[in-house]
């Protein structure tokens, strides 16, 4: 399930750990992926069912990165690699600036 998000992941050097729910109320299951670089605090909840053949059908799948208090919700994995792609590249670009930012003012307070 997901093997595109997992080699997305795997190939762009994120770890992630797969545990599997199964709640009690909904006829639905649950796969939780906690993924991340550093520490794993990115979640992507995968409902799905199956089918009458058999085949699993995925109904929702909620994102939720950097503690994010509402998801993102998809409703199959192309739009989810889509927003993925962009989102994450711009996260670390994001954070690279941030340590640039702290390691020239650690440099100025040096030297003051």
């Amino acid at each position: 399930m997901l093997n595109r998000t997992k080699k997305f992941l795997r190939d762009n050097g994120y770890y992630y750990k797969k545990t599997y729910i199964r709640p009690l109320l909904t006829p639905d299951n649950v796969y939780v992926f906690r993924f991340g670089k550093k520490r794993l605090n990115n979640r992507l909840i995968i409902r799905y069912g199956h089918r009458w053949t058999g085949r699993q059908k995925i109904n929702e799948i909620d994102l939720r990165l950097h503690k994010q208090k509402h998801p993102r919700i998809f409703k199959d994995e192309n739009s989810l690699l889509i927003y993925l792609e962009g989102h994450l590249k711009q996260h670390e670009e994001k954070l690279k600036q941030i340590k640039e930012q702290k390691r020239k003012e650690a440099e100025n307070s040096a030297s003051d």
